[in-house]
Parts: structure tokens; C-alpha cells; sequence
């Protein structure tokens, strides 16, 4: 898919050594989901959804949250027109297509749950009034899981809401190097010029909810969906809305690696980023950060150890 590597290739121009991580994003796009990167600050967690926008014709927006920010902050208020003896809508930042969440876990939970309509129906509902966003529509979080000071652990039904939580990592030895001789990304970041419009993005999307994937597969991924929920290290397992997105994220990811047809390394690959949030482990000790995480994420790779893998 030309279409596809043009993207990957403008990304990838700016997020050095991470191609993994860009496909992964990109997938998240074309499945229409939304992705919270969760990584210590430094690692190009924003510069990464700055890049993608900037390489898409679309609207964007930033949102940093703090402790202070308000539904309305991102909603919007409605005014009222004394010459026209009427409320006037006037939407926030929400109303964008792709829509930076930066540090999503400082805001209030009141805040962080006036996310949750836009992004699971894309519509805002002010004052009794439902208005739609325009598609593609995509939220990319960031949170620093370590720093505890200052901030709300996301709610569950939130976390449910994000297709995939990606880890970006520190950089390989030579990409950082390079980073360090050229002060940065920020220069290659301003400089991207667009290399998809909307319709670009629509018609990917279209694509890649009709990628095949044989029944073998999906009785592979129902095993391993119903394994978590069998599981003593865990309270809760993957629910069937999650056993949806994987689906759905394994479909995208064979789309932007060329493919009309899901093989098991997309299933496999997927898996981590889409799977690990959506449990909830039974220890009580893990309520929330960096600890919680990896024990998700390991908790999903010993799943996925176990499972033979159809071939």
C-alpha cells in the first residue's frame, strides 16, 4: 500500500529507530481506535502524535491537561447572543481530527470522563444537544505512569476506551545519538508537510475492516480471550469489546504491512498493546503506575506462551 509507506516513512523521518511503534499507531488509526502512550517524559511520546498529525491533512488539536482543566476546556460552551437573543455553541478543542491528550492523567476524573462519549460514539452531547465529530477522529494520550504526584489513575471504563497502551521506550544507541547531534526532533517535526488527506485516511479505514482472517484465527483469539477470564492472577479478563479490538487492530496492522489477510505474527504482535489494559490483576497492591503495567504485560505474554499458535 503506497498510501500506507508514504505515512509510515514521513513518521518515521521524525521518530527515529521505532518503526514497531509507528505501525502500531498507524493501525490504531486505520481501526479507528485511539492510543494512549504511557512512558516516562523525554522519550518522544508527543513529538510521535505531533509527527503523525502533521503528516495527515487533518485538524488537530492539543489539550494539555491539568489539575484545573474542565469539561468545558475540551467540550466547549454554549454563549449567549444578545443580538440574535440565542445560545451560540462554541466547540473545543475536541472538535478536531486527530486531538493530542497530553498528560491525561493530571486532569479530574470529571474531566477524563468527558472523554469517554466523544471517544467511543465520536458525538458530544452540551446541554441536551448531540453533536457528531468529524471523521477520522483520533485521540492519542500520553501519561507518565511513574510520577504519582498530581495526577488520577484512569478509571477502567476509560482505559477500555484506547485500542492500544504502547510503551515507546528509550531509543537504540545510534538513533539517540543522532537525536543529541541534532538537538532534537522538533526542526524535522515543524518541516513535515501532509502526505494523506482525510479521504486517504476514510478510505485505508474502509480497507482494513474488510482485511480477511481465516476462522482458525479467530477461534486462536477467542482462546486466548477466554483464557484470561480463567486465570487466578486475574479479577477481571479481556471482555468481548475487547476481544473486538483485537480483532480489529490485527486487521489494520496486516493492512499497513501490505497484506489483505491476517496472519498469526499480526495476532501475536497486537496482542500486548491491545490486551494488557483491559485486565484487571487480582492483587490489590497493583492499583495503579509502572508496576501495574508490566504486570499486565506480562501477565499476557505467559498467555500467549501457553496457547499454541495455528500455523
Amino acid at each position: 500500500m503506497r498510501r500506507v509507506e508514504r505515512l509510515r516513512q514521513a513518521v518515521a523521518g521524525v521518530i527515529l529507530g521505532k518503526a514497531e511503534i509507528i505501525d502500531m499507531v498507524i493501525s490504531a488509526l486505520l481501526a479507528q481506535g485511539h492510543v494512549l502512550l504511557e512512558d516516562i517524559p523525554g522519550v518522544g511520546k508527543t513529538t510521535l502524535a505531533r509527527a503523525l498529525a502533521r503528516s495527515l491533512e487533518l485538524e488537530f488539536q492539543r489539550i494539555q491537561f491539568t489539575s484545573d482543566t474542565l469539561p468545558s476546556d475540551i467540550i466547549g460552551i454554549s454563549v449567549f447572543r444578545q443580538a440574535a437573543g440565542d445560545f451560540e455553541f462554541i466547540p473545543g478543542p475536541l472538535f478536531a481530527n486527530i486531538v493530542l491528550a497530553d498528560e491525561i492523567n493530571r486532569a479530574a476524573p470529571r474531566t477524563q470522563s468527558a472523554l469517554l462519549e466523544a471517544m467511543s460514539e465520536r458525538t458530544v452531547t452540551v446541554e441536551r444537544t448531540r453533536y457528531r465529530l468529524e471523521e477520522p477522529f483520533l485521540v492519542v494520550a500520553t501519561q507518565n505512569p511513574v510520577e504519582a504526584a498530581g495526577t488520577f489513575p484512569l478509571p477502567e471504563s476509560e482505559l477500555d476506551r484506547f485500542l492500544m497502551r504502547i510503551s515507546m521506550g528509550y531509543p537504540e544507541r545510534r538513533e539517540e545519538i543522532a537525536l543529541i547531534r541534532s538537538g532534537g526532533a522538533e526542526p524535522r517535526v515543524d518541516a513535515l508537510e501532509p502526505v494523506l488527506t482525510g479521504g486517504d485516511v476514510l478510505e485505508l479505514q474502509r480497507q482494513a475492516r474488510e482485511v480477511h482472517v481465516a476462522d482458525v484465527l479467530e477461534e486462536y483469539l477467542y482462546g486466548v480471550v477466554a483464557r484470561t477470564r480463567r486465570q487466578r492472577e486475574t479479577a477481571l479478563g479481556v471482555s468481548t469489546r475487547g476481544a473486538i479490538a483485537w480483532h480489529r487492530a490485527a486487521q489494520a496492522l496486516a493492512l499497513v504491512r501490505g497484506r489483505a489477510f491476517v496472519t498469526p505474527d499480526d495476532l501475536q504482535d497486537t496482542a500486548e498493546p491491545v490486551l494488557a489494559h483491559r485486565v484487571v490483576l487480582a492483587d490489590p497492591a497493583l492499583a495503579a503506575g509502572w508496576e501495574r503495567s508490566r504486570r499486565e504485560r506480562a501477565f499476557i505474554r505467559s498467555i500467549l506462551d501457553e496457547m499454541p499458535v495455528p500455523r
